[in-house]
């Protein structure tokens, strides 16, 4: 059995479990202790093997990217195409999500009652996000801490900084096409035994792959209060559905234009992915799948995936963007504020800057969102509403995220002179 079928079997069976579970034994206490001991540690040993090999699979994988392209000028052509695939695609992604959240308001349908509801039930939860907020800088500070005074330390937190270990990655990967190819060629191999390792254990830990996703979906589901996704139905409905015209619909038109490939055995090629991506939650996580996948599936050479994947995992967020927008103008009709065309012009731009400068972990776009809040002056307590059907939402988003990355790298393969494998 081939192992995406595996990984379909584990989140079927995870998720059925799960609703089960919530349906019948919600209150039982045996459940919390199922997930407590059981489905939540198993389904984090997953995550961590996973999240383990991340800063040495993008320090190598990009690095040895950037050295392998070797013309400074080539470099400086493909990351401008990199980086313009990801500004389109994002962009249109926040305004489908707009066009929605506009024709659907979902923000009317949310009774008073279950408002005040929610608030109450996530204050908490809200109250710290919008603490931990204030003490975000974000404008031009942004930029600057891309520069790390310490890349150690930039790298050593819980949260690490990944805009940071990008420009990291690139300066190295520059310095390594400048030196001497004598004095480049150690620490070249250094970084290939380096990938080589990554490789081996993120193998290792796919083997975990089924069992970690059926937990991590168990514990999702049976937590979901039916109640609270009724209650919120259509905003979900409006963010999935944006979701999947995304996915479904402006994808295909992509791959098929820019990479000159057929959808259909694209998306087949890449339903590893896709799972991962969907059980994870986290860009990051699912990075080092992503990048195996584009190389053996679709033939995509190596220094453009180690090239364009890793900057995609922390810059292309279009599910990301689009969820922020819905989420915004949502929240705005739920306390009956009207934002004009203005407004929304720099909600799209704002989704888009943030969904840059978002983590590639689950929820990481939260933080940002309450900034995008404040500017447009909505309550940032408001965010305790959607808190709930969050998780839910974000394993949605971050396929689409994934989904964007494989098709930038698809479409710079293409248009470098590289034939996709059929």
């Amino acid at each position: 059995m081939s192992r995406h079928s595996k990984i379909f079997i584990g989140l079927i069976f995870g998720a059925a479990a799960g609703v089960l579970c919530n349906v019948f034994f919600a209150a039982a206490p045996f459940l919390s202790i199922v997930q407590i001991y059981i489905s939540d540690p198993l389904g984090k040993i997953f995550l961590n093997l996973l999240i383990m090999m991340v800063i040495p699979l993008v320090f190598a994988s990009l690095s040895l990217g950037v050295a392998q392209i070797g013309d400074l000028k080539k470099l400086g052509r493909i990351g401008f195409k990199t980086i313009s695939y990801f500004l389109l695609v994002t962009t249109l992604a926040v305004s489908i999500g707009l066009v929605l959240v506009n024709l659907i308001r979902p923000g009317d349908y949310l009774p008073a009652e279950t408002k005040t509801q929610l608030l109450s039930t996530y204050k908490e939860q809200a109250t710290q996000i919008k603490d931990a907020t204030e003490k975000t800088e974000f404008g031009i500070q942004t930029l600057v801490n891309i520069i790390p005074r310490n890349p150690f330390s930039a790298i050593a937190k819980p949260n690490p900084d990944m805009l940071a270990l990008i420009f990291i990655s690139l300066i190295v990967g520059i310095a390594l096409t400048v030196i001497d190819k004598k004095k480049a060629e150690p620490l070249i191999r250094l970084l290939e035994g380096i990938n080589d390792i990554t490789v081996v254990v993120i193998n290792l830990a796919m083997k975990l792959a089924p069992f970690g996703v059926a937990a991590l979906i168990f514990s999702v589901t049976s937590r979901f209060g039916f109640d609270l996704l009724v209650a919120l139905s259509m905003y979900i409905i409006t963010v999935l559905l944006g979701l999947a015209l995304h996915q479904f619909g402006v994808f295909p038109i992509l791959v098929k234009i820019f990479a000159r490939y057929n959808p259909l055995l694209f998306f087949r090629k890449v339903q590893t992915v896709m799972l991962t991506a969907f059980s994870t939650s986290s860009s990051n996580a699912t990075l080092p799948t992503t990048i195996s996948v584009s190389q053996n599936n679709l033939g995509i050479p190596s220094h453009i995936t180690g090239f364009v994947l890793p900057l995609g995992a922390t810059m292309n967020m279009n599910g990301t963007a689009l969820f922020e927008g819905v989420t915004v103008l949502f929240l705005a009709q739920v306390f009956g504020i009207h934002l004009s065309l203005g407004v929304q012009l720099i909600v799209v731009i704002m989704s888009v800057l943030t969904a840059v400068g978002s983590a590639g972990v689950p929820s990481g776009s939260i933080p940002l969102l309450v900034i995008v809040l404040v500017m447009v002056n909505i309550p940032p307590e408001g965010i305790a509403i959607i808190l709930g059907a969050d998780r839910l939402l974000d394993m949605c988003r971050t396929v689409l995220n994934v989904t964007g990355d494989i098709t930038c790298a698809a479409y710079i393969a293409k248009s470098e002179g590289f034939e996709l494998k059929q």
